[in-house]
């Protein structure tokens, strides 16, 4: 009923007002106190980056672990190879048939975080694990993988790497292979548009 929501409010917010004065109490007595929240896992995973990252340190701290440096670039990363939309279109014609590694694809369209000198761009696995709804990280490396091997041949060089990765779980390529591929997305979603439209004309 409305009257007993309001009322089931008003209460919640009175508790709250009392346990700050409660807390200020004590921070003025130099007594130690505690405060904290509940995420579910739901949460955590669709929270903005810089969010996680806030979580994964205060969890560190509380464990009183080590505090976490800066990923370093593995060795593979200054070998990561710049690609065109060309060379991503002739990728994706040669994964077209394996609708996962399509999907992995295209998520590394998104805008991920940049960093490192040379810059890459990095993104969490388990984002994209999330975000293509396989079942598992190992499944994600097969389509990462696969698109490797695909751009060997689109490239007829075996040594050029699509992507690389790091120790906390991140896949790593570089800025204009990322911005490669939301173009060639977008100009998919262009054409497919035209096409719809070119029956109407």
């Amino acid at each position: 009923m409305p009257g007993n929501a309001a009322s089931v409010k008003a209460r919640r917010l009175i508790r709250i007002k009392t346990s700050h004065a409660v807390l200020s109490r004590l921070s003025r007595a130099g007594e130690p106190h505690m405060t904290g929240i509940t995420l579910t896992a739901e949460q955590i995973r669709n929270a903005p980056a810089p969010v996680r990252q806030w979580i994964e340190q205060e969890v560190i701290a509380a464990l009183g672990l080590a505090p976490r440096m800066p990923a370093a670039a593995p060795p593979q990363v200054p070998h990561l190879l710049a690609c065109s939309v060309e060379d991503m279109a002739g990728v994706l014609e040669h994964i077209r048939g394996v609708l996962p590694a399509v999907n992995v694809l295209f998520e590394l369209g998104r805008p991920g975080i940049s960093f490192g000198r040379p810059a890459v761009m990095t993104f969490r696995l388990m984002d994209i694990l999330h975000h293509t709804r396989l079942s598992e990280v190992g499944e994600v490396m097969t389509c990462l993988e696969m698109i490797n091997q695909a751009l060997t041949e689109v490239k007829k060089d075996a040594s050029v790497r699509f992507c690389g990765f790091d120790n906390e779980g991140h896949c790593l390529i570089a800025p204009q292979t990322q911005a490669s591929i939301a173009t060639l997305w977008q100009t998919m979603v262009e054409r497919q548009q035209a096409a719809r439209a070119a029956p109407a004309a």
